[in-house]
C-alpha cells in the first residue's frame, strides 16, 4: 500500500523536479499535487517516495511519462457548450473589429478546446484573420494536440455539444476519419501554432484580443493565480478578454480589480483599459 506522501516529501520531490528538469510545481495547490503524485505512484506500481525520486534522476523518459500523467486536464470539443455560445454571441462580433486577431489558449492539453475555437471562428468568418496560439508545460500533450486526431467514440459526443453552443453545421464535415481516429481538417488548423509555454516561469510573448485557460487555475495556489492573471493583464489588448474554467473565479484574486466581469456564470472577463 502506498504511504501518504508528507510534505516534506512533497517539498523534496518539488525541489528535485526543478532542478533536474526545470519544471517548477512549487506553487501548485499542495493538496492536489499530493494526489497526483500519489495517483501516479499506484499507476507506476511504486509503493516509496524514493523508488520514484531514483527513477527521476535516472530517466528522461519516465518523467515525459510522470509529466504527461499529473499535468493533464480535462478537456473535449466544446467544453462546456453554452460557454462556446456566449462566445458567439458576446465576444466574437467585437473581434470582429480587429483587423488581426490573436487568440492564446494557454494550457491547451491535447487542443480540443483550439479546435473548437478554429471551428467557432470559421463559421463566424473571422478565421482567415485570426492567429491561434496554443500553448502548454506538457510536450506530450502539444504533440498529441499537433497530430489533430481525436478518438472516433467521443464525436457523437462532441457533435452534441456542437450543437448545444450554437453551431448548425454537419460537425463530421469538420474533419475525416480512419479506423480510429477523427482527424480535424487541415483548413482549420492552418492558423494554429502549438508550442511550448510555462506559466510559471515564462513571460509575455504577444499581445492577445482574447485568452483563454481553463480548468488550469483549479491546480494552483492563490499566490500562483495572482501571478499568472498579470501575466494575462499584460498579455492582453486593452478591453481584450479573459476565459477561466466554470469552476475558476478571480474573485479573491488581488488582481480582479483590473478586470470587468462580462459573463459571471460563463467566468468571461474583460481587461480594463
Amino acid at each position: 500500500m502506498i504511504k501518504e506522501i508528507s510534505n516534506e516529501e512533497l517539498g523534496k520531490l518539488v525541489r528535485l523536479i526543478h532542478r533536474q528538469y526545470g519544471y517548477d510545481f512549487s506553487d501548485y495547490a499542495r493538496s492536489s499535487l499530493k494526489r497526483r503524485f500519489q495517483r501516479f505512484m499506484d499507476h507506476a506500481s511504486m509503493e516509496e517516495i524514493t523508488e520514484l525520486s531514483d527513477r527521476l534522476l535516472q530517466d528522461v523518459t519516465f518523467f515525459e511519462h510522470m509529466a504527461q500523467f499529473i499535468t493533464v486536464n480535462v478537456t473535449e470539443m466544446f467544453l462546456d457548450p453554452l460557454f462556446y455560445k456566449t462566445l458567439r454571441e458576446q465576444v466574437l462580433p467585437r473581434l470582429a473589429t480587429y483587423p488581426t486577431i490573436k487568440i492564446w489558449h494557454a494550457g491547451c492539453a491535447t487542443g480540443e478546446e483550439v479546435f473548437s475555437m478554429a471551428i467557432l471562428l470559421e463559421e463566424a468568418g473571422l478565421l482567415e484573420r485570426s492567429r491561434i496560439y496554443a500553448t502548454d508545460l506538457n510536450t506530450v500533450s502539444l504533440r498529441k494536440a499537433e497530430k489533430a486526431r481525436i478518438p472516433l467514440k467521443c464525436m457523437k459526443d462532441y457533435a452534441q455539444n456542437y450543437l448545444l453552443s450554437g453551431g448548425v453545421e454537419d460537425f463530421s464535415n469538420y474533419y475525416t476519419t480512419d479506423n480510429e481516429h477523427a482527424v480535424i481538417q487541415e483548413a482549420l488548423r492552418r492558423n494554429i501554432l502549438f508550442f511550448q509555454h510555462n506559466l510559471v516561469t515564462d513571460q509575455v510573448f504577444n499581445e492577445f484580443q482574447l485568452i483563454c485557460c481553463r480548468n488550469v487555475f483549479l491546480y494552483f495556489n492563490r499566490l500562483l493565480q495572482d501571478r499568472v492573471l498579470r501575466l494575462f493583464y499584460d498579455s492582453l489588448d486593452p478591453l481584450g478578454y479573459l476565459a477561466l474554467g466554470l469552476k475558476e473565479s478571480m474573485m479573491f484574486s488581488e488582481e480582479n480589480i483590473r478586470f470587468d466581469s462580462i459573463s459571471p456564470v460563463h467566468k468571461i472577463f474583460r481587461r480594463k483599459s
